[in-house]
């Protein structure tokens, strides 16, 4: 029987610490994030995850 892994990656709603604008993000983002609203870095991308800038409301799954 193939059994089927669960996946690491997540994503996460995030709250812009400057604009408050709430946005949806890949945990294991490859580029760098801004805010839709008013280009603010939300997070960056360190080694395999996101280094999150922001304040984290909920992870997703």
């Amino acid at each position: 029987m193939l059994e089927l892994k669960e996946p690491k990656s997540k994503f996460i709603k995030v709250r812009c610490p400057k604009c408050k604008n709430e946005q949806i993000i890949f945990g294991k983002s490859s580029s760098t994030i801004k805010c839709l609203v008013c280009g603010k870095v939300l997070a960056e991308p360190v080694g395999g995850k996101a280094k999150i800038k922001s304040r984290i409301l909920e992870v997703l799954e």
